[in-house]
This record gives C-alpha cells, structure tokens and sequence, in this order.
C-alpha cells in the first residue's frame, strides 16, 4: 500500500481504490471538511501527477469526464482550497509523491483503465440528508426533495412567493457557479417544463451567493442531487464510433519488441500500446501467447 501524510491531508492506494481523507490545516476549505473521506476507485481515475515547487509541491488526481458529480456540476470553478483532488506536498516528502504516482500509474497501466469520458458517475457524491446556508437563502436536499428558504438578504420579489421544494425527479439541470469580479455566483436548478431562467436575485429555484466563504458548500448539494439525476451521457445520442482497421499481429509485436530493444517511450506511448495490445488480444488480432509475450515486453521499460 502507498500512503502519504500531509498537513493538508492524507491519500492513501491499496491497489484498486485512492483514499482522500482531508486534514486540519487552516488552508483545507470548508468544502473539503464537510466532504470528508473520498473513495475514488481506479477505474475513475484517468492519471495522476506530481507538481514539484520550491517550497511545497502539489499531487493531483485527474479523474475521468463525467465520473464524479461534484467535478460535473462544478465544471472545474471550485477554488483551489475546495480541490478535493490536490494534496500540498512539503518539499521534504517529494520522493514519497513520486513514488504514490508510480504506484497509482502502474496499476492504471495494469488495469488498462480507459481514461476517457465515463457514461455513469462512479462517485456517490456527498452523503444526504444535507442543509447549507450561504448567500441570499438555504437549500436541503434528503435523497428525494429540495427545500430553497429564504432569508433578509433575499430580494422582495423572490422572497414574497415563500420557500420552494421540489422532488429531484422534477430536475431538468442542476448548476454551481462561484462569484467573480462583480458578478454573484449561484446555485440554480432549472425544473422540467420550466421556461427561461430569470436572473438569479430573482429566481425562486436559484440561491443566489454573494463570494462568502461558505459558498462552496452550495456546491455539495448540487452534486448531492445530480448523482440522482440521469447522467449527462445518457440523454446525448450514441452514434456507431467509425470503423477502425486492426493492426496485424505482426505490426503489435514489432512494437512491443522495438520497447524491449531499448526504443525511448515514455509512459503514455507505453499506456497506449499497452491498450493497444488489449484491444488486438480481445479482437481476436493476437493469441494468448502474441499478446503475454508483447505486455511483458512493455511492462519491462516501467
């Protein structure tokens, strides 16, 4: 098993699945608190990396398109502090990083994980039942219905109509944004049938946020309710990928031969002729014995 402990956190890899547990520095942000212990499994993970720094480094997952509903409804506005995904690393412990990368990119390379987009979530997301305050009101979810509360800071009109619940089965799109500059972040859903959305001071199905430091939180109801929602991918139309020719079996074990002879490859040609190789096994291209004779080749320039 691999480990490395920070200030900012630990992550550990047993072979099939990283542990992010967050730590108790003062830099961890209230999403990664609430948060709490991720489970990311390998086959959501499309790579690792090692950031090395003068003073501190970072490690970073990168995890598949469409795998985790937090990075979906987010699309890529967390700040830096609400990263579940990124660990400072102390300069002093640069060798332990690399060493969790190798691990975690050896059993990638082992599994032959596709890293491409994912056509389901493989996070559960946050834990429910949830309730934040933040900006102009509150939103709760159970697993089943979203409450939106108002309170002061809310303006006339949105607040005169009362709270709002709805069931997530009612959800057409859900949405974080963060603030930026002058312009106020929110947390918006749209609900089926629904026509176009006002602005979000006075919208009855929009939080409106205001750049307060709990406002990332409205982030974890909104991956709280997509993870219960259809997929993205399921309502996109699947059109037949192009028919490819195979390789012959000849050109696979010359490749596999020209690594062995010492040919300069770095990880991802290697990656990729490794699936490659799978891709020719399962088709029928190469024997079992073609397709052990050319992993091992690849497997010895890691």
């Amino acid at each position: 098993m691999a480990e490395i402990i920070q200030k900012d956190g630990t992550w550990t890899f047993d072979g099939d699945t990283v542990r992010v547990v967050p730590g108790r520095d003062k830099g961890v942000g209230l999403l990664r608190q609430h948060l709490g212990e991720v489970a990311v499994p390998l086959r959501a993970l499309a790579g690792i990396s090692h950031e090395p720094g003068r003073k501190a480094g970072r490690l970073r997952l990168r995890l598949r398109d469409g795998a985790d509903p937090l990075l979906q409804v987010t699309g890529g506005r967390l700040p830096e502090s609400s990263d579940p995904y990124r660990l400072s690393v102390e300069a002093d412990r640069t060798g332990v990083a690399e060493y969790f990368v190798d691990e975690v990119r050896r059993a990638l390379l082992l599994d032959q994980v596709d890293p491409g987009p994912s056509d389901a979530y493989l996070l559960p997301g946050p834990a429910v039942p949830i309730s934040v305050g933040a900006g102009d009101g509150s939103a709760a979810f159970d697993g089943d219905r979203v409450l939106l509360d108002w309170n002061w800071t809310t303006e006339e009109a949105k607040r005169s109509g009362g709270a709002r619940e709805f069931r997530v089965g009612d959800v057409r799109t859900v949405e974080w944004a963060p603030s930026r500059g002058l312009e106020n972040g929110w947390l918006r859903f749209t609900l089926t049938g629904a026509t176009a959305a006002a602005a979000p001071k006075y919208d009855p199905h929009t939080v409106e946020l205001f750049g307060f430091k709990k406002d990332p939180l409205m982030a974890l109801v909104a991956a709280a309710v997509a993870v219960r929602m259809p997929h993205p991918a399921a309502s996109r139309a699947h059109e037949p990928a192009p028919a490819q020719a195979a390789a012959p079996a000849a050109l696979a074990l010359a490749d596999a031969g020209a690594a062995l002879a010492g040919e300069p490859a770095d990880q991802d040609t290697l990656l990729r002729r490794l699936r490659e190789l799978g891709e020719l096994h399962q088709t029928g291209v190469l024997t079992a014995e073609e397709f052990s004779a050319a992993k091992a080749a690849i497997l010895g320039r890691f």
